[in-house]
């Protein structure tokens, strides 16, 4: 479980009673010795424990840590020293592939990819593969070490801590992003036990415990975590896409589309990715999953015409599963009664939607019935409160919305409040807003018509009032939830948004931050740093590691690899389109913070990307290093990776549907680092959409932050505000925030 647990900066040991007076061995002392090397300190509790512990258990948690932080990988780029520009340029390409492809008898080189490098062209000495095609030759079977000026503290864990946080993952009030997912999947196929399931209240949740229960043969057991027949299609889909969002088939055939188009016509696999999407996703089940099915079907708390509704928004979805899972010959066998209603029910359409009488009353411009439709179904109110206060007006509308607001969960409140001001636009300061479809990769879209018939006092007010109904509702939440006292709030909780609305896609093997989460840089550097193909074949894999340049004038500067070595303090370690058996490769960027802000760069976009046909790499790991010291560059081979000095690292899941990342934002000017994930479909940098980069920086700090929601919680429950953690009751560190489920927890009641 350790993989799980230094995710929250922490080590796991079964152990009870620790004698804190026990000395080390010379075991203990050299595995101390080997964590600070890879930038970890042991806090005083966990020393002594591990002064117990046999050295076969030193010996395997060093290799869990050297596995997350990729330690055992080749970390050999392109070129050595890269730091030093080898002058290639465009004509050096051109020359070369000129001489290849005419065979003309020229001095040369020629190397083990079979291309013929012309003399007077690349410097091969510099390199460890071929310059021409990015194929490498060498590999490196080291890293430098202990290089970070600032080591974590890794604190205990034990089996009750692990059973406590498989409970707050379980009882999450939000979604739980990939990182969380990931380790309840661990944690559920471990002996810990597993909680009352009615405590489970998200829907994504909900699939991983599914999951593990048929897996263990407890198909039954599941029943409670259906509520509806639309939890019995997620589930049924998430097996199939591995995805806990509903995507129908044509999205995700088209999305494949996209993925595999190329920018030159003869690579472009577009068509071809369309159809191996469509034969993935024809459905064939066996017998024991149609009964398995129907029985959770048949034993849906709802009455047939409630379920039919339901099913409805799908129905083209639903038929092709009742196909598939045969439950019309299921639903005429004894004790299936209720599925046979549901069918018949469904297949006549004798049901009236509760969707289709809004409409209706929008269409006749009747406010009053629609508002009384609404307030029904509170969580769908929310979701189009804007566009109804556009409509009708906001007076009516949130006089409506007020009475039901109560019964909205907290997270939908807080999505009311951070998107208010970017859909209702008070400040005019565009036409757009930043939305992020189900396929996970956000863009601007023009914002409501009806926004220009409003002045923007009236949009003001509008937003002003969402904030106070929000205000209010969870001011009497917290009331009610009082435990006075004091409370201390670190300042560095007012830095970090709530991530409520960012489904975040990416697993974070040795930190837990939300997105939002700014990192201050001590040094003068920044190295950018990706590691891609463990695990896979030698083969074409070229995946892009790149860096965008934004100065205060709007001029812009890529440092990518067709242009390693721009002028604005930023070096790339050169292009590598094909990967090594197993070991994967890698590439770097440097970026000088001293030239950066001498050049007048405004702020720096970090990136990566798929060159290649199809999404990122699985497993491909990216993020960046920053030490107070200097940090090494090797003129043998060009490794340039230290684990003691990364900052922040992200591993790309097997459910990404993205071809780019925007994994950063370096501030120059403050020296700070901005960590958000923004997934994106283009095929090089040049292609990135600007806006969209900057429209989520805008949303991120319009966002409310945790230390905000925690002063308003202490307000309501008229506790005091203390200087310090230990004069508090009520202790909010920053090394609290790094758990997001004990966040929402705490601050979603």
């Amino acid at each position: 479980m350790n993989n799980v647990a230094l995710r929250y900066q922490a080590i796991y040991l079964d152990v009870e009673d620790i004698d804190m007076s026990r000395q080390a061995s010379p075991a203990v002392l050299a595995f101390v010795a080997r964590l600070r090397e890879r930038g970890y300190t042991l806090s005083e509790e966990l020393f002594r424990a591990f002064c117990a512990v046999p050295a076969t258990t030193l010996a395997n948690i060093t290799r869990d840590i050297d596995e997350a932080l990729g330690t055992n990988l080749n970390w050999a780029p392109l070129v050595k020293g890269w730091d030093v520009p080898t002058g290639e340029t465009f004509l050096d390409h051109l020359v070369t592939w000129f001489v290849n492809v005419t065979g003309i008898d020229v001095p040369g080189t020629e190397l083990p990819c079979g291309h013929f490098i012309p003399e007077g062209t690349f410097p091969l000495e510099r390199y460890n593969g071929c310059p021409y095609c990015g194929r490498p030759f060498r590999t490196a079977n080291y890293v430098f070490k202990g290089q970070g000026s600032k080591l974590k503290e890794l604190r205990l864990m034990r089996r009750a801590d692990m059973q406590h946080l498989l409970e707050t993952l379980l009882a999450s009030p939000t979604p739980l992003d990939a990182t969380q997912l990931d380790s309840l999947k661990i944690l559920l196929q471990t002996d810990l036990t597993l909680p009352s399931l009615s405590s489970v209240k998200m829907k994504e949740t909900r699939m991983a415990v599914i999951e593990s229960l048929v897996e263990q043969g407890r198909d039954d057991e599941a029943q409670p975590l259906f509520g509806s027949p639309t939890d019995v299609l997620r589930f049924l889909w998430y097996q199939k896409t591995r995805q806990t969002q509903l995507l129908e088939p044509r999205t995700l055939i088209a999305h494949a589309g996209r993925l595999n188009r190329h920018l030159w016509p003869m690579a472009d696999l577009s068509e071809e990715a369309e159809e191996v999407m469509r034969r993935n996703l024809r459905l064939k089940y066996d017998r024991r999953w149609c009964r398995r099915v129907a029985r959770w079907l048949n034993n849906l708390p709802t009455d047939a015409r409630t379920a039919a509704e339901q099913m409805n928004p799908k129905r083209g979805m639903w038929v092709r599963m009742i196909h598939a899972l045969r439950l019309g010959e299921m639903s005429r066998k004894p004790g299936f009664e209720h599925l046979r209603e549901l069918l018949d029910v469904f297949y006549k359409g004798d049901y009236l939607t509760w969707q289709g009488q809004v409409d209706k009353a929008q269409s006749r411009n009747q406010p009053h019935e629609a508002l009384r439709l609404l307030e029904q179904r509170p969580g769908l109110f929310a979701r189009s409160l804007f566009a109804a206060m556009l409509r009708w007006g906001s007076k009516q509308v949130l006089e409506a919305f007020a009475r039901v607001s109560n019964q909205l969960p907290s997270r939908l409140l807080l999505s009311l409040v951070n998107n208010a001001e970017t859909c209702l636009d008070p400040d005019n300061l565009g036409n757009e807003r930043l939305v992020r479809p189900l396929t996970g990769t956000p863009k601007t879209i023009a914002l409501n018509k009806m926004v220009a018939l409003y002045s923007p006092e009236e949009r003001t007010e509008m937003v002003g009032s969402i904030e106070r109904i929000y205000a209010s509702t969870m001011e009497e939440r917290y009331r009610q939830a009082a435990t006075g006292g004091s409370i201390f709030i670190a300042p560095e909780l007012y830095q970090i948004p709530l991530s409520v609305g960012d489904r975040s896609t990416t697993i974070q093997d040795t930190s837990c931050a939300l997105q939002g989460t700014h990192f201050g840089v001590e040094g003068d550097s920044v190295r950018l740093f990706m590691q891609w193909g463990k695990g896979l074949p030698a083969q074409h894999l070229d995946m892009d590691l790149s860096a965008r340049l934004v100065k205060r004038d709007g001029m812009v500067v890529e440092c990518a690899y067709y242009n390693l070595s721009p002028e604005w303090g930023a070096r790339h370690s050169g292009d590598i389109r094909e990967i090594p058996d197993q070991v994967g490769t890698a590439e770097y960027v440097e970026l000088s913070l001293p030239h950066l802000a001498q050049t007048g760069t405004q702020y720096v976009v970090f990136t990566c990307n798929a060159y290649s046909n199809g999404a990122l790499s699985p497993n491909l790991m990216v993020g960046w290093m920053a030490s107070e010291n200097k940090m090494k560059i090797s003129e043998k081979d060009g490794v340039a990776y230290d684990p003691s000095t990364v900052q922040h690292l992200v591993r790309i899941s097997e459910a990404n549907l993205s071809k780019g990342l925007v994994f950063g934002v370096l501030k120059v000017e403050s020296r700070e680092i901005v960590w958000m994930e923004v997934p994106f479909t283009a095929q090089t940098l040049h292609q990135l959409d600007g806006r969209v980069v900057e429209a989520m920086l805008r949303r991120l700090e319009r966002k409310i932050s945790i230390g905000q929601l925690l002063e308003l919680k202490a307000r309501a429950q008229k506790s005091t505000l203390a200087a310090t953690p230990e004069e508090a009751d009520e202790r909010y560190t920053y090394e609290w925030a790094l758990n997001p489920a004990e966040v929402s927890k705490a601050l979603f009641l």
